[in-house]
């Protein structure tokens, strides 16, 4: 069993460059209503960004960039199609497998899991600028219509609504990694901070291509020490 020595801790803010849709629940959909939704707190009905989502985008872009995912394949009307899959490889040497995670891989010998992301939660700033929003009778998300065009016929079909959550509002980003025994907290920073690069120069959640999604982050790491072992933040300082 490894020794947990230490946290490092990253806190920033993620700030919406474009409209942003993470798709929710569709079971409170209205007539009339968008098409899709984003997710929300089902108590407050304040949008939030899952952690799983920017875990799962830093992950993907990371394996893209290094070329270390699992490439698969399936037969599709008689051909064969290549898709890459998270990495499954579970080597102590993979640093995604060590960081998020081996995919599908109980009992890996790069367990445990590094990384921790929480939910990401609107600052409190941009909950004033709701709030001013709709003291003034005004609505704080966008429903952004869409729709495809028929190339030959030059006509408007298929019109979608689409709700985002709108540009200029931020939120509060708290990325936690685990540190081992053994472990190479430098590179480990190193790789989320890359991480986060890749990020910034794609997109989170859907339709990226059409502009949505792209964010900015601004946060910086501070050490914490483990409980049980009070030598370990000199050793993961930075």
């Amino acid at each position: 069993m490894k020794k947990l020595t230490g946290f490092i801790k990253y806190t920033g803010k993620m700030h919406l460059e474009t409209g942003t849709s993470i798709k929710g629940s569709d079971n409170d959909l209205s007539i009339g209503g968008a098409d899709s939704i984003v997710v929300k707190n089902p108590i407050t009905a304040i949008p939030y960004i899952p952690g799983s989502s920017l875990k799962g985008k830093l992950r993907s872009l990371l394996e893209l960039h290094y070329g270390k995912y699992t490439e698969k394949k399936y037969e599709k009307n008689g051909t064969e199609i290549t898709i890459g899959s998270p990495c499954t490889c579970g080597k102590e040497s993979c640093f995604v497998c060590k960081i998020f995670g081996a995919h599908n891989h109980p009992g890996a010998e790069s367990a445990p899991t590094r990384i921790i992301v929480r939910d990401c939660n609107l600052s409190n700033k941009s909950k004033d600028t709701i709030a001013n929003l709709l003291l003034n009778g005004k609505n704080y998300l966008e429903v952004k219509a869409e729709n495809n065009i028929d190339r030959a016929s030059g006509k408007v079909g298929s019109p979608r609504f689409i709700e985002r959550v709108p540009a200029g509002l931020d939120f509060n980003v708290e990325i936690v990694l685990q540190v081992f025994e053994g472990d190479d907290a430098e590179d480990m920073k190193a790789k989320i901070k890359e991480g986060l690069t890749l990020l910034e120069n794609s997109y989170i959640g859907s339709s990226g291509s059409r502009g949505y999604g792209q964010v900015t982050f601004n946060g910086k790491w501070s050490d914490e020490e483990e409980a049980k072992d009070k030598g370990v933040k000199d050793a993961v300082s930075g």
